[in-house]
């Protein structure tokens, strides 16, 4: 008999920017991990939207073993709340790739929340994570990336980056490092910023329409969330998705 798993609170750091009554109302369907294994050698892609319905989450645990690859396209955009979280294993020659959008107005409040485990050397991880927020939704990032001490030579990186179309918007990113190794290379970055200035003055010189210059640049902020994921038929449809909703909030 598997025991019922503790609603969380916002002093667990991984949920300090949820929507608690919203999670409290699907606890019970998503209190557990969806496992996802890739066995030795082997590679999968994998996509995750959230569009519909007040209040949504995906919990995925992913086993990566030694030399597999798994590439994952995430898309935050459900009306209400929506979160999806990512916590993956990755073993000595695994590859992991993420490539995450987060699209929201109103007063949704959206997040991606992963934890990568480097416990075995000689292995790689790439997240890309891009968030365009107006009105007064709330956009998060928390990852968290933990080298353990004999995982020597991984290289990780994180790139976070968020655009605001409205003041009243919030977005957080948190990308976190963990390293016990010390033969390691990795990198992470987070911005916050708004669409620029300077960048639609040109295009407008140039006769494009201020509005089709707004748009142009937000679907390529949005699309290079997705440009290092493998399986191109498969991610065309998030990519083509993600700008459907763009298109929406734009």
């Amino acid at each position: 008999m598997t025991l019922a798993q503790p609603i969380p609170t916002k002093a667990d750091e991984a949920w300090r920017y949820a929507d608690l009554k919203a999670v409290e109302s699907i606890w019970q369907a998503v209190e557990t991990h969806e496992p996802v294994v890739v066995a030795a050698g082997e590679n999968a892609s994998q996509t995750v939207i959230l569009d519909g319905g007040e209040a949504q989450m995906r919990r995925l645990y992913i086993v990566l073993e030694e030399g597999a690859r798994i590439d994952l396209a995430c898309l935050a955009a459900a009306p209400g709340y929506g979160r999806i979280e990512v916590d993956v294993d990755v073993a000595s020659g695994a590859h992991f790739e993420m490539g995450g959008a987060i699209i929201g107005s109103g007063d949704q409040t959206l997040e991606i929340v992963t934890y990568v485990n480097h416990h075995a050397p000689d292995a790689t991880s790439n997240q890309t994570v891009r968030t365009v927020l107006a009105g007064k939704a709330t956009g998060s990032f928390l990852g968290k990336i933990k080298i353990a001490r004999d995982a020597q030579r991984i290289d990780a990186e994180q790139s976070v980056k968020a655009m605001l179309l409205d003041r009243t918007a919030t977005a957080n990113a948190k990308p976190e490092l963990e390293i016990f190794a010390d033969d390691v290379k990795c990198a992470h970055g987070a911005t916050v910023g708004e669409l620029d200035k300077q960048a639609l003055f040109y295009m407008a010189s140039r006769g494009l329409p201020p509005g089709i210059a707004k748009r142009l640049m937000l679907q390529a902020f949005v699309a290079d969330s997705f440009v290092s994921l493998k399986g191109e038929a498969e991610f065309d449809l998030i990519e083509d998705k993600a700008l459907e909703v763009l298109e929406a909030l734009s």
